[in-house]
């Protein structure tokens, strides 16, 4: 009875100690203090404190280089931008707090996606939380997409659109029944540990790969975002929509036509270098070793073509640096940011012809890297007659009188 007693009143006191640790904590709680929604300098940028209210109340109306610089755009491109998308990016008032309102959050995006900054650089310049700016970015980046992508970036319907864009390629670039340059390149981000090698590519770094189509003015027809970077041998561009279109003859590319002034009859090509397969609609140089002096000449010519995709690639780096630099999110994210760079970048061309310069002075440096060889196919007959055919051309009725000094012969 007595060791009975003894666990007893031991149970007791210990039960005791309990309800007070608890009491004093319930007290504990009350007595806290409320936490503030956020810091007191954050609320500042609703009394003209923060980068934001310089850009609208100054910059606007003092310097407009400057205002564009810093969006990569002008006022007038930036509000017809905001009316496209307000309804989605807009939040209401609540009795608690005000909302950031969505020419700030497009701001922001725009700012973040232009300057390649953290989010936390990017708190302490328009005094936004760097939490809120990173739910403003995805949510305004998704409603460009929802909103513009199937405007902006469409792959020609219709064949008489394929031919016009053929006729940019003639006129502009001296290479006839081009249907587009194609190429891809690898956007880097901070792989989760999780993924282990999944996104590891080549040249040592985690990324995604961008493949694009791209025209003779340098905007995109088509964009394929997301395929991890470890893909190589054929993988990228033969798991495309675009492959499989043009395998499957959806597309409504052109028929087959005779070569300017020429009884040489070819189908309508698309430009590409080394990395992707010589085949019946994808044309490519030829291999370096060896070469004649007409076969030097083609590889100048197609070159020449393809430099648009390049141009296109170094353009959307340079305008929007946020691909410049190693992504710190996550690959979905990731993809998300870079199909809103590539609508933009369509959307300004488009809205603002200043936003590329003239052919002759265009020469953007891009520094995404290069995706490695897609496939060792051995080529058809048919694939490789057609290159003939266009380096007989080039070497004939369509050579230009600068192609020469070009490859150094004079």
């Amino acid at each position: 009875m007595n060791v009975e007693r003894r666990i007893s009143v031991v149970s007791g006191l210990i039960g005791i100690c309990v309800i007070r640790k608890i009491l004093k904590r319930r007290a504990a709680r009350k007595n806290k203090k409320r936490k503030l929604w956020q810091e007191e300098w954050l609320k500042k940028r609703d009394v003209g404190k923060g980068v934001l209210s310089l850009l609208q109340n100054e910059l606007l109306h003092e310097d407009p280089e400057a205002y564009r610089n810093f969006l990569r755009m002008d006022n007038d491109t930036f509000m017809e931008l905001l009316t496209l998308i307000d309804d989605i990016i807009k939040k209401q008032d609540t009795q608690l707090r005000q909302s950031i309102p969505s020419d700030k959050r497009l701001a922001v995006t725009l700012r973040y996606l232009a300057s390649g900054n953290t989010f936390r650089d990017l708190m302490y310049a328009t005094r936004i939380h760097e939490s809120t700016i990173s739910i403003i970015v995805m949510e305004v980046c998704k409603a460009i997409i929802q909103n513009l992508m199937k405007t902006y970036i469409q792959l020609p319907r219709t064949t008489l659109e394929w031919e016009n864009v053929a006729k940019g390629f003639e006129k502009l670039w001296n290479f006839p029944f081009c249907l587009g340059a194609l190429d891809g390149k690898h956007v880097n981000f901070q792989a989760p540990k999780s993924s282990g090698s999944y996104y590891f590519n080549y040249k040592g770094s985690h990324s995604i790969v961008l493949l694009a189509l791209v025209d003779s003015e340098y905007k995109f027809l088509y964009v394929d975002v997301g395929v991890n970077g470890r893909i190589s041998d054929g993988g990228v561009y033969r798991e495309s929509s675009l492959k499989k279109g043009i395998d499957r003859n959806l597309l409504n590319f052109p028929e087959d036509r005779h070569l300017p002034d020429t009884a040489l009859s070819v189908p309508y090509v698309i430009v590409a270098d080394d990395a992707f397969p010589l085949s019946k609609r994808i044309i490519k140089p030829y291999p370096l070793r060896g070469l004649s002096v007409e076969k030097r000449i083609f590889n100048y010519r197609l070159s020449r073509a393809r430099r648009t995709v390049e141009n296109a690639f170094g353009i959307l780096t340079n305008r929007f640096r946020i691909l410049q630099n190693t992504i710190n999110l996550s690959p979905e994210k990731a993809e998300i940011l870079t199909l809103t760079c590539c609508i933009l970048h369509n959307f300004l061309a488009v809205r603002n012809k200043k936003y590329i310069r003239p052919e002759n002075e265009i020469n953007e440096t891009c520094s995404l890297e290069t995706i490695s060889q897609q496939g060792g196919f051995r080529a058809s007959n048919e694939a490789l007659l057609t290159r003939n055919k266009f380096c007989d051309y080039f070497n004939t009725v369509g050579s230009v009188e600068w192609q020469n000094k070009s490859i150094g012969l004079v």
